[in-house]
């Protein structure tokens, strides 16, 4: 821990305790030391913490896990791979039950880099291609069985109908189909779980002993045919996310010692500077050092229309140049860019289950129980009382099939996934299948006020020098703020030198969390703030000056009091105002979410009353105003309480303690910031509002799928249920019924593909 003054990592420590996913915090004068789960939040997020209250931390170790390639629980282990120079990487563990490699290195170094390339050339892990070269082979595997089984059963009956001997052609069909079946049978009977492979196995071999050949091999080809086709049509959503990696170019133009070269985009490392012609896609991160085009970044935010870029301004990769060449200085290596991120985040929420998901998994593994109990039952009950046997063992043999819950556990994965995929191609970042869920079901949306409902770059509207000259009013003011990165305090320091006056230098800056700062300017002691840092002070502000501060308010401006400290007294230098332009569609945006039936929708900020009311009656929504980032915690949890789930949206920095506290996070435009991917739940790549009422409109579309699923699952099973205790329903129609309504779940699902708003 570095830097900071000591009331600072208590303020640090108390943002912590309501950060999701921080485990455990120890904390003393000389460390903090924070333990927390990286599938629920992760070090730049916890950093961004620390920066609100002036404090920089430091990872010491790193960790990763890989899958295993090459080994068997039978097979000897390697030892502990060595790094190339013969170091030892520390804490290597290899656990061959579960296949997973898992290491801790330490942060400073390439450690981690090397570490990876050395488990490769053991043969431990493998490149992350390979996990979806392995996935389409399994794929056409799948297709060429399905297609073995199809010939041997139409050649079956064939010869059966010609009289000549036909049992080899369909234990040949029952052979080609079952193996897929068989394989995921064994894996999870190793796991004591029964799945559906089972009872399908079970179904197929009863029915050939009864002597029902062809219905038994119809049975495993129907779901053999499935399978299949659920494997491609699931398939269908990663292609979709893979398909962003198309998007950065596989060469680059690099600028080197006055020459051009073409270059690996992957080889592109920071300080890189890169010639970008039009009709070019952008090969990494980068800020215009020179030129002036249009930009198509829809591919990766979703905007419909090309934004301009001049000098200075950032450039995403996988976006498109369309007017003019530019020339861009590389700010991220190819793996740490905007489309890597993107890929690397939706990935994650892949795997990432809905509890919708969570809870068809553990109803579809207990109902098979039953299943197969009820078909013992329905086989012993009547042989106990004198029943035929082969009508008795047929009925509950057409039981297993059509009782079996593939539709009811296959339809949240298929809803969902899809959904993710198609987020991801709007420019909306989910980080997993729980955070459409919950959104679906939130009751109260929150937002920040300057970055997210703004535009956030304010500019000063108004300047009072009180009882000095206006010049060394605001030289000081700047001074003091030209130490900053906050946006007010560029704000005051454009103003400054747009006057053309020399500022003086300025240090110990200090930053008061939702008070103001502090700073040293020549020998005096300047504090800029709110009302409430100067109710610290031994000071009171004049009545015109409240008056006038008043009147800025009313017009919708944030205003501080610059003074100088004498002591503990503070002496009044000047009132500064400033003005944020509203985001040209927040207020179509509020409207839409209030027209959609939310219970709350508000502003929650840390500005005065007055400023944060003038901007909520021009947006038309409710306000809660003058908050410590405590008080905004504090109030998440109460409208929780009073309304129900709460959403919360902010820039993913300065709001983190408040995105961690709700039930679902939301970073606007934040696909360029680690902090807020990392601090969120759902990352709108844009800035424009109305991509969140497309993420909402998205996540209930989402869930009206997964429920229409679910219901006509259900419907199906029950139905075909009822006709085989009857004896209503053959085999064959029961394998139809049940793989029929499998795949219209799927194709349902798979709508959200081509969902719009």
């Amino acid at each position: 821990m570095r830097g900071g003054r000591a009331p600072c990592p208590h303020l640090l420590v108390e943002a912590l305790r309501a950060h999701r996913g921080v485990a455990r915090i120890s904390f003393d004068d000389s460390e903090l030391v924070i333990d927390y789960d990286p599938a629920q939040t992760s070090l730049p997020a916890v950093q961004a913490l620390a920066e609100r209250v002036g404090l920089a931390l430091v990872e010491r170790w790193s960790s990763c896990q890989w899958r295993l390639a090459g080994t068997h629980c039978a097979d000897p282990v390697p030892g502990v791979p060595v790094l190339g120079d013969g170091r030892a990487a520390p804490d290597v563990q290899i656990n061959c039950a579960a296949g997973t490699i898992t290491a801790q290195v330490p942060s400073a170094g390439d450690g981690l880099v090397r570490l990876r390339q050395r488990l490769q050339q053991l043969g431990l892990t493998r490149p992350e291609d390979e996990a979806d070269q392995a996935e389409a082979r399994e794929r056409v595997g799948l297709a060429l069985l399905t297609a073995l089984c199809a010939l041997f059963l139409v050649a079956g009956r064939l010869a059966e109908a010609l009289g000549a001997p036909h049992a080899p052609l369909y234990l040949a069909a029952l052979a080609a189909g079952g193996v897929p079946s068989l394989r995921n049978a064994l894996v999870a009977l190793r796991r004591r779980t029964f799945g559906v492979d089972l009872l399908m196995l079970v179904a197929a071999a009863g029915a050939a002993a009864l002597g029902e050949w062809f219905e038994g091999g119809v049975l495993l080809f129907l779901f053999s045919l499935s399978t299949t086709l659920e494997a491609f049509a699931l398939g269908r959503t990663r292609s979709a996310i893979r398909a962003l990696l198309a998007l950065t170019p596989d060469v680059a133009t690099v600028e080197r010692d006055g020459r051009e070269e073409l270059l690996p985009a992957a080889a592109l490392v920071p300080g890189d500077v890169v010639l970008v012609r039009p009709g070019e896609r952008v090969p990494a991160d980068g800020v215009v050092v020179s030129g002036t085009s249009l930009v198509d970044q829809a591919a990766i935010t979703g905007e419909s229309a090309p934004v301009p870029k001049d000098v200075g301004d950032e450039c995403l990769s996988g976006t498109v140049n369309q007017q003019a060449a530019l020339r861009l200085r590389v700010t991220r290596p190819a793996s740490e860019s905007t489309v890597a991120r993107m890929v690397r985040m939706v990935e994650q929420a892949r795997a990432q289950k809905a509890r919708a998901q969570h809870l068809s998994e553990w109803f579809g593994q207990r109902y098979t129980l039953a299943v197969i109990s009820l078909a013992l039952a329905a086989t012993a009950v009547p042989l106990a009382l004198g029943h035929p046997a082969g009508p008795t063992i047929y009925r509950a043999l057409t039981l297993l099939v059509v009782a079996s819950p593939c539709a009811v556990v296959l339809a949240t994965p298929a809803a969902v996934l899809s959904a993710i995929a198609r987020a991801a191609q709007r420019g909306l970042l989910f980080k997993g299948g729980a955070f459409i869920e919950r959104l679906a079901g939130v009751r109260v949306v929150l937002f920040d006020k300057t970055g997210t409902l703004t535009v956030g770059r304010p500019a000063v509207a108004s300047f009072l020098a009180w009882q000095t000259s206006e010049a060394e009013a605001l030289a000081e003011a700047a001074a003091a703020e030209q130490l900053s990165e906050h946006p007010l305090a560029r704000a005051v320091v454009a103003y400054a030198r747009e006057r053309g006056l020399v500022l003086p230098s300025g240090d110990e800056l200090e930053a008061l969390p939702g008070h103001g700062v502090r700073a040293r300017v020549g020998e005096a002691h300047v504090v800029i703030g709110n009302e409430r840092l100067w109710a610290t002070l031994d000071a009171e502000l004049p009545a015109a000056a409240l008056d006038a501060a008043a009147e800025w308010r009313g017009a919708g401006q944030t205003v501080a009091f610059v003074g100088r400290l004498d002591g503990a007294r503070a002496t009044l230098r000047a009132i500064v105002g400033w003005q944020d332009e509203l985001r040209p569609t927040s207020r179509a945006a509020v409207a839409a979410l209030r027209s959609a039936g939310l219970a709350h929708v508000a502003i929650l900020t840390g500005d005065e009353p007055r400023t944060a009311a003038a901007v909520a009656r021009a947006l038309g929504m409710d306000y809660h105003a003058g908050l410590l980032p405590e008080d905004k915690v504090a109030l998440v949890r109460a409208l929780r309480e009073q309304y129900g789930p709460v959403a919360m949206v902010g820039d993913g920095v300065n709001d983190a303690p408040a995105l961690a506290a709700a039930d679902v996070g939301i970073a606007m435009g934040g696909i360029g910031s680690d902090a807020a991917i990392e601090s969120a739940d759902l990352v709108l790549a844009s800035d424009d509002m109305l991509r969140l009422v497309e993420a909402y409109e998205l996540s209930r579309a989402t869930v009206r799928i997964v429920r229409q699923s679910l219901a006509f699952g259900t419907a199906v099973i029950a139905l075909l249920l009822v006709g085989a205790l009857a004896g209503l329903v053959r085999l064959s129609v029961g394998v139809v019924g049940h793989e029929g309504s499998t795949l219209v779940v799927v194709a349902n699902g798979l709508r959200l593909l081509r969902w719009r708003p």
